[in-house]
């Protein structure tokens, strides 16, 4: 992502104070979803040759995992790639190590 790119995010971010967090997120994904995929392709990278589990599937899991809070949360485009990271690694492992479908709902970390 470029500099003005991760600016644009950031102050995306900071006014989505008001806003309710499904309605930020749809504003949001369409500026970060790029950025999101690779970093789920990167997470799948350590998971076992054999799993199913698809780099877009990860990130739209992720997704739901966000939406679980009422209000946006994060201070700035770090913080919130690393709420994304975090949804995203708790998906990967209860999905990949149960061998079972994702168990959505919110996550500790979308809400910090």
């Amino acid at each position: 992502m470029n500099p003005s790119s991760t600016r644009r995010v950031t102050q995306m971010l900071a006014g989505m104070r008001g806003e309710s967090r499904q309605a930020a997120m749809e504003r949001l994904l369409p500026l970060v979803y790029d950025e999101l995929r690779a970093l789920a392709r990167a997470q799948l990278r350590h998971e076992r040759p054999d799993h199913t589990l698809q780099a877009t599937a990860l990130v739209h899991e992720a997704y739901l995992r966000l939406l679980g809070g009422t209000q946006p949360s994060w201070n700035d485009r770090q913080h919130f790639f690393r709420a994304a990271a975090e949804a995203m690694r708790r998906n990967s492992s209860n999905t990949l190590g149960s061998g079972a479908g994702s168990s959505g709902g919110a996550s500790e970390c979308a809400s910090s």
